[in-house]
Parts: structure tokens; C-alpha cells; sequence
């Protein structure tokens, strides 16, 4: 049974930082593209970050500079570094895995990530 469980969502002042993490169960994790992505509310699921099975890694442009994606594969586990975190960031953040076989996309629950003052 595949689990992706996100964590380290909460509410956060403007300008503060969030590092998101997501443990996956149940895949060979090495052989997994991983992604984060956002959907905001009355707004459409966007990609916000990617790291493929060999690191290399890619940004929505909203975020460039600020977020960073990082993975360990020892751990299994995906992580998204958000700093300098804005309104316009808040969302429910999910973890993506996606695999090179067909039906081979998997996903979490999401974590809730609310930036206000």
C-alpha cells in the first residue's frame, strides 16, 4: 500500500519560513520523480516544485528564490523549504510521486499552509 504523508504545514507571518516534509511508504522511492504541488482556495492545482530521481530540480517562477526542494532518499522523504513566505502563498500543499510505469502517480492527503498577520 503506497502512503505519501505530508507535514509541517501551519500558519505563518508573512516573511516566515515552513519546511514541509512528505514520508513515502510503500514505493521504491530512488526510482521517483517527486513534485510539490498548491491548490489554493477557487483556484486550480499548480506545480510548484519538482525534484527528479537524480536531484535535479525545477520552480514555478512564483516561487524562484525562495522555496527550495530537496530529497533524501535514505529517508524516503521529499522536503519543500519555504521562506520568505507571502499571502499569496497559502494554500493546501500536496506531495506528487511519479514513477516511469504507467499508473505509477501517487498522491498525499496535503497540508494545510496559511500565511496571514
Amino acid at each position: 500500500q503506497v502512503q505519501l504523508v505530508e507535514s509541517g504545514g501551519g500558519l505563518v507571518q508573512p516573511g516566515g519560513s515552513l519546511r514541509l516534509s512528505c514520508a513515502a511508504s510503500g514505493i521504491i522511492f530512488r526510482f521517483y520523480n517527486m513534485n510539490w504541488l498548491r491548490q489554493a482556495p477557487g483556484k486550480q492545482r499548480e506545480l510548484v516544485a519538482s525534484i527528479t530521481t537524480g536531484g535535479s530540480r525545477s520552480y514555478a517562477d512564483s516561487v524562484k528564490g525562495r522555496f527550495t526542494v530537496s530529497r533524501d532518499n535514505a529517508k524516503n522523504t521529499v522536503y519543500l523549504q519555504m521562506n520568505g513566505l507571502k499571502p499569496e502563498d497559502t494554500a493546501v500543499y500536496y506531495c506528487n510521486a511519479v514513477g516511469v510505469l504507467p499508473g505509477a502517480d501517487y498522491w498525499g492527503q496535503g497540508t494545510q499552509v496559511a500565511v496571514s498577520s
